[in-house]
């Protein structure tokens, strides 16, 4: 874990992007007779949007695969790579990978499952802290988006307070992304306007 070369990093980074940009929403959606995830609520693929559609287990199915994804990327690479430095990049480029699928044209989903599922393998007290803000927000405010938004910003801070430098600024730059992608839905925050968990339309 503590080593700074990385020998061939176009490998971990296509690994990657590739793994993370298996978009299973919407793979689970058809498969499941949901039709077009891409048509339904907001049109994202991730599982909140899935939800919408009525189908729980669809929407759960979705979460855990979107967020295993992106721990499988970070646990091989430590595994068969050079360690943290490999862990790192494959890790981050498969949060890219979920938010920029190339064959979806770069419309993805907007990273907090898979944000999660990187964390938690790369450094699991950066990833409690993520799951508990997460849950803990969406249950008390039954605001989704508000609840990935505050748990990407909270999974650096342990990684942060304990010197783990790397893995908190990879972390950071992915809280920031997911501030970005979810800049429609705070704007709909402000204006009060946002969907609450389970309803059927909107962001």
């Amino acid at each position: 874990m503590s080593d700074l070369f990385l020998p061939n990093p176009w490998t971990w980074a296509v690994f990657g992007y590739l793994l993370g940009s298996v978009p299973f929403g919407l793979i689970l959606a058809g498969l499941g007779g949901a039709g077009d995830i891409r048509k339904i609520g907001s049109g994202n693929i991730g599982s909140t949007n899935v939800l919408r559609t009525g189908r729980k287990g669809l929407a759960a199915a979705t979460l855990l695969l979107d967020a295993g994804k992106g721990a499988v990327a970070v646990l091989v690479a430590l595994h068969v790579g050079p360690g943290q430095s490999a862990a790192l990049l494959a890790g981050a480029m498969a949060f890219i990978g979920h938010i920029y699928p190339a064959w979806l044209g770069f419309r993805g989903g907007k990273g907090v499952a898979t944000m999660l599922g990187v964390t938690l393998a790369l450094f699991w007290p950066s990833g409690l802290a993520f799951a508990a803000t997460w849950l803990l927000t969406a249950w008390l405010s039954r605001y989704s988006s508000l609840g990935g938004m505050l748990a990407a910003v909270a999974a650096p801070v342990p990684a942060l307070l304990t010197g783990n430098y790397p893995i908190a600024a990879v972390l950071w730059a992915m809280a920031m992304l997911v501030l970005f992608k979810h800049r429609d839905n705070i704007a709909r925050l402000r204006a009060g306007t946002e969907s609450k968990i389970g309803a059927k339309s909107g962001g």
